[in-house]
C-alpha cells in the first residue's frame, strides 16, 4: 500500500512535466546548521567548527526523505573580520537524490551593540532522479520519464546580528538563481522522447533567538529559538527551547508548525567525564521527531543525530623586553 501511494504521489507531481517536493531540509538541530541557509551566520562565533547532522525522517515510510548535513566553518578574526566555510548536503527522497556543495563567506561589523555579518555562498545544486516504476497496465508507457542528472551553479545570501547581550536575528535566502534541473532529451523504453525538469525554488528565512543566563539560578540557562520559512507558497516555523546545564548537556523541545513535536538532548561527554583535555568540546545530540500530520498514522517519527567539535587557537603570547635604562 504504500509503495503505491509513493508511485502515485510521484506520478501525480510529474503530471505537469515538473515535479516540485521537499526541497531544503528540515533540520530540528537547527540551531547548530546555521551556517547552511544563512551564510551571514559563517565564522560568527571563535573557533573552528566541524558540524555533522544525519536525519531519518519519517522512520518506517518508504521513499521518506534521508538527510546528511557536513558543515566546517572558521572565524579568522586573529587576521581580518571574516568568517569562511564550507557546507555539504545530501538529500534523498523517493526516486530523486540532490546535493548541495556551498562555499560560505562573512564579513563581520563589528560594534559596542554586537556583530553583523553579510555573507554570501556559492556552490553547486546536482539533482538526479533514477525512477523504478511500477506502471499498472504496460511495463512501455509512454507517458513515464526516464532519470536524469543535472548540475547547475547555487546561490545563497544572508545577514546574521549577534547581539552583545546573548541574542541573535537573521534574515535570509537560498537558491537565488531559481535553478531549473532535467533532461529533456530522454528516451523512455518505448521509444518516446521523456521531459521531467526540477524547480529549485526560492527559500527565504527568518531567524531569532536569545539565550537567558541564569534563569534557573545557579543551575543553567534557558534558550529560545525560532525559525520561519517559506518559498512563498507555504509557510513553516520552528519553536524551540532548550535548558542548558551550563555548557555540559542540554535538552529541550522543538515544535515545528503542521509537522511534528520533538524531543532533543545532548551533551559534551568528555567535558562532564574528564574535562581539562582537547576533546571538551566535543557535542553529541539526538532528537526524535513525533508526527503530527497525516503521515503520523503510518510514520513511527524521525531520528536525527548530531556530532559537534570546534577547536579554539590559543591566545597570542603576549612579547615583554626590557628596556636597558630599567635593568
Amino acid at each position: 500500500m504504500k509503495r503505491r501511494l509513493l508511485v502515485f504521489s510521484t506520478l501525480f507531481m510529474l503530471a505537469s512535466g515538473a515535479s516540485y517536493a521537499q526541497q531544503d531540509k528540515l533540520i530540528t538541530h537547527f540551531i547548530f546548521d546555521k551556517m547552511s541557509f544563512n551564510p551571514g551566520a559563517t565564522g560568527i562565533n571563535d573557533g573552528f567548527c566541524g558540524t555533522s547532522i544525519y536525519r531519518n525522517q519519517w522512520d518506517k515510510v518508504n521513499g521518506a526523505p534521508n538527510s546528511a548535513v557536513l558543515n566546517v566553518e572558521g572565524a579568522l578574526d586573529r587576521w581580518a573580520p571574516v568568517g569562511v566555510g564550507i557546507s555539504f548536503y545530501h538529500d534523498a527522497i523517493g526516486f530523486t537524490r540532490q546535493n548541495n556543495v556551498l562555499l560560505n563567506g562573512s564579513y563581520k561589523l563589528k560594534t559596542n551593540y554586537g556583530t553583523l555579518g553579510i555573507g554570501l555562498g556559492l556552490g553547486i545544486i546536482n539533482v538526479g532522479m533514477n525512477p523504478d516504476w511500477v506502471a499498472p497496465v504496460t511495463n512501455n508507457d509512454p507517458s513515464l520519464p526516464v532519470g536524469f542528472a543535472d548540475l547547475k551553479f547555487d546561490l545563497n545570501a544572508g545577514l546574521y546580528w549577534k547581539g552583545s547581550s546573548d541574542y541573535y536575528v537573521g534574515i535570509s535566502s537560498t537558491h537565488l538563481t531559481a535553478p531549473v534541473l532535467g533532461d529533456s532529451s530522454g528516451v523512455n523504453p518505448a521509444g518516446a522522447p521523456a521531459t521531467v525538469t526540477y524547480n529549485s525554488a526560492r527559500h527565504y528565512y527568518a531567524m531569532g533567538g536569545k539565550t537567558f543566563k541564569n534563569a534557573f539560578g545557579s543551575y543553567g540557562h534557558l534558550d529560545a529559538n525560532v525559525l520561519l520559512r517559506t518559498d512563498m507558497v507555504k509557510m513553516s516555523a520552528d519553536l524551540n527551547l532548550r535548558y542548558m546545564w551550563f555548557d555540559k548537556a542540554y535538552a529541550g523541545l522543538t515544535y515545528r508548525t503542521s509537522d511534528a513535536i520533538a524531543i532533543m538532548i545532548g551533551a559534551r561527554p568528555f567535558l562532564i567525564v574528564n574535562p581539562g583535555t582537547a576533546m571538551d568540546n566535543l557535542l553529541i545530540g539526538y532528537s526524535y521527531d513525533i508526527t503530527i500530520n497525516k503521515l503520523a498514522s503510518v510514520s513511527r517519527g524521525s531520528h536525527e543525530m548530531l556530532i559537534k567539535y570546534c577547536y579554539y587557537l590559543p591566545p597570542v603570547p603576549i612579547q615583554k623586553s626590557k628596556h636597558p635604562r630599567w635593568l
